[in-house]
């Protein structure tokens, strides 16, 4: 098959991209619709929880290590 034959073979492509400002729109508003659940002192202990969550993991001392920042999470909520 030829170039030419091949490029008639193939259907036209559509230009219906979606626009940038709708990708944009409906990325802000999945964003919130996310942390909608998440009051403000929530979100602001969300980094305490995080990093003793992941002390946590860490086998002996994590318990031990974590516990500044549950104190953080209670101060905070």
């Amino acid at each position: 098959m030829t170039n030419s034959l091949w490029r008639k073979a193939l259907p036209a492509r559509s230009h219906s991209r979606v626009p940038t400002y709708l990708v944009r729109a409906s990325s802000a508003i999945a964003i919130a619709c996310l942390a909608l659940p998440l009051e403000g002192c929530a979100a602001a202990a969300l980094p305490c929880r995080l990093a003793s969550a992941t002390l946590k993991i860490v086998p002996v001392v994590g318990h031990a290590a974590s516990v500044p920042f549950d104190a953080c999470a209670s101060a905070i909520d």
